[in-house]
């Protein structure tokens, strides 16, 4: 799997660009803030319908263009595919693959499988809890259709929930209806769980490995899944605290209350790591993505590194490099000295300068 060409307009800071990729390594270089990141952006657009930055569509439209437009082609096993898309303002978002509309975002998502670097997420670890629910909920919904079917409905049912039990202030009798909401709740938050565990216990039997080799044996990573709710209490506990979601107006269990813990040699590196320990565990976990990819869809996805090797050390950038021989990688960065001075292969230098391209 690679990508071919991208080609933006109206997105960002680009009005009108297109890049070609070479199926290797290929490097975007410029000063900052001339739409390096941008790129990057909008290929990871195009593999799960949204920013990586957590955008909105309105905030990625340039200000002087009514939409923006992404169109990228790509190489699928010697199949070429087209992916378009259209962000407006003031409506949602327009997709077609190969020519052909798309009604649900869930059509789109596993056609283009990318697994994106970012400084920020150099904090996973040590961030708050929803940082790591939502890298989970990414990695799965790139994964797995269905769990962002189920994803989708059950934070849709949150908001009403909460949404009721705020109105019952003035109209009590909405209460009434709470055993319904509850029963979709459970139904849905179920299955999420359920997927999560296993993610969970196949990123271990990856991880480890991949940690092991990161620390020269020095360190044992594991991550541990930890549950606001398991399957078997889920309707008990959400029963047994009605009345303090209804004093407090929110919805006080369930898995989007989620959290995991990232275990090294029996210390919570949440809480107790050092800096350098959290950012080789999300190393750890980035390598760790690219292989349960491979093994899910059989397909070796697209590497996407946003200016991260000038934020690792040269021990930890030296073994990412050298891991990534034969994947599409599309890095960022403000100079090419390290690259050259590491004889690291390069198969092609693409120059941005304010929103062009200069390929």
């Amino acid at each position: 799997m690679f990508i071919k060409s991208l080609s933006l307009s109206g997105f960002r800071n680009y009005k009108n660009a297109t890049v070609y990729f070479d199926e290797g390594t290929n490097i975007l270089f410029g000063d900052n803030a001339q739409g390096k990141t941008n790129v990057l952006e909008s290929i990871y657009m195009c593999a799960t319908t949204k920013s990586h930055k957590g955008a909105k569509d309105k905030e990625i439209v340039n200000f002087d263009e009514d939409e923006a437009h992404i169109t990228l082609y790509l190489d699928k096993s010697g199949d070429e595919h087209k992916i378009d898309m259209v962000l407006r303002k003031d409506k949602s978002k327009v997709v077609a693959v190969n020519g052909s509309k798309i009604k649900k975002s869930s059509e789109l998502l596993g056609l283009l499988n990318v697994v994106l670097f970012s400084p920020e997420d150099l904090s996973i670890i040590k961030n708050g809890p929803s940082e790591r629910r939502r890298f989970i909920d990414m990695e799965l919904c790139q994964l797995k259709n269905i769990y962002l079917y189920n994803l989708s409905n059950y934070n849709k049912i949150v908001d009403s929930r909460n949404k009721l039990i705020k109105d019952s202030f003035y109209n009590s009798d909405l209460l009434d209806t709470l055993n319904i909401w509850d029963a979709q709740l459970v139904s849905y938050g179920v299955q999420i769980i359920e997927k999560r565990d296993s993610f969970i216990k196949e990123l271990n039997s990856i991880i480890s490995e991949v940690h092991e080799k990161l620390t020269n044996g020095k360190e044992k990573l594991e991550i541990f899944y930890e549950p606001d709710v398991t399957v078997e209490d889920f309707e008990r506990r959400l029963k047994e605290n009605r009345d303090k979601d209804i004093k407090y107006k929110t919805t006080g269990v369930g898995p989007h209350r989620d959290d995991f813990s990232f275990i090294v040699n029996g210390i919570d590196i949440r809480k107790y790591g050092s800096q350098g320990q959290q950012r080789t565990a999300a190393l750890s976990l980035k390598l760790s993505e690219i292989e349960i990819v491979r093994r899910v869809t059989g397909h070796t996805p697209v590497l996407l590194l946003d200016d991260v090797l000038s934020e690792l050390d040269s021990k930890r950038q030296n073994y990412l490099l050298s891991t990534i021989g034969d994947i599409q990688t599309i890095i960022t960065c403000t100079g090419l000295d390290d690259f050259v001075n590491d004889n690291f292969r390069i198969d092609k230098v693409i120059k941005v300068i304010n929103g062009t391209i200069d390929n």
